[in-house]
């Protein structure tokens, strides 16, 4: 009896070495990243948080009037929670337009093809490179399959952070935001634009944008911006995805992502001069801060650098 017993225990025994060995590999697919970002610092990759990062990040940022739900996190790691963010795209040609594709699984490993609509948008894309430069915000387009193609503008060469801001409308992950980011090669020589120092004022298109406020490291914080124009109070800020401002800010160093909205009422194409959010940066340093609002039909982009204690 022992003895026919023996070849069954061994059979199972590699039965199940093989299961765990198959479960091991799906994971490690969708927790890799092609730039090998889970060894960075601030990557959160299912794992839980470590004391430090706890204490970085705020679990009620996300509820804070003027924040967006969807941007969670740091947004540094392409998991969280059972969601992955996948693509086959390591490298974009420079110079000229590219299609980046990229697809969003969930915890049973399917493509994810229902998301809850945010900002009159199911899919917030950013793309920024490693000297917080060439930054873009676009609205990719999803297939049935839920494929994403998100159109992006001609790139300089160097090492660029493609971030996917979300909200499954079904599943565990409904109600919730998530951020998610890969990075891509642009090959060619690189060539790195010093941070500009931090300034509170910037101009874009004839406007002069102005920032009031000290933001402290992962505390919630009010924040004003005051838009001029030649002198001017700007009174006629035109509502950009249901707001008028869209504020997305990176961080020296690691390029971590943080999103926040104005908490000023939209009330027509009556906007401004002076638009309140309220501000929570998790860490200390600088930041680039891009801000968009629309006059006129059009959008105008202004950045600037801002120190955060």
């Amino acid at each position: 009896m022992f003895t026919s017993s023996r070849p069954t225990m061994r059979r199972r025994a590699l039965a199940a070495g093989g299961t765990a060995a198959a479960l091991a590999l799906a994971l490690a697919a969708c927790g890799s990243s092609n730039d090998g970002s889970s060894s960075m610092p601030g990557m959160d990759h299912g794992a839980k948080p470590s004391a430090s990062s706890s204490a970085k990040a705020s679990p009620s940022m996300g509820d804070m009037p003027g924040m967006d739900h969807m941007a969670s996190g740091n947004g540094l790691s392409d998991t969280k929670d059972g969601y992955c963010l996948t693509s086959q795209d390591g490298t974009l040609a420079a110079g000229k337009q590219a299609a980046y594709r990229f697809t969003v699984t969930g915890p049973d490993g399917k493509p994810v093809t229902g998301f809850a609509v945010d900002q009159t948008k199911r899919m917030h894309f950013y793309a920024i490179r490693s000297d917080l430069t060439g930054f873009q915000h676009i609205h990719p387009i999803m297939a049935a399959d839920g494929t994403w193609t998100a159109d992006l503008d001609a790139l300089k060469s160097g090492s660029w952070r493609l971030f996917a801001s979300f909200s499954p409308d079904s599943g565990a992950g409904k109600g919730k935001g998530f951020v998610l980011s890969r990075t891509v090669t642009v090959p060619g020589t690189e060539t790195k634009t010093p941070l500009p120092a931090a300034a509170k004022t910037a101009e874009v298109d004839g406007y002069t944008v102005t920032v009031k406020g000290e933001p402290m490291a992962g505390m919630a914080h009010p924040m004003s911006v005051t838009i001029t124009k030649d002198g001017k109070p700007v009174t006629d800020l035109q509502p950009y995805l249901d707001t008028y401002a869209h504020l997305t800010a990176f961080h020296e160093g690691d390029t971590a992502f943080a999103h926040l909205h104005p908490t000023t009422k939209v009330n027509g194409d009556h906007g401004g001069p002076e638009l309140s959010f309220n501000a929570e940066l998790p860490t200390s340093g600088n930041w680039r801060l891009f801000l968009q609002f629309q006059t006129g039909g059009k959008l105008h982009t202004a950045a600037l650098t801002l120190k955060v204690g």
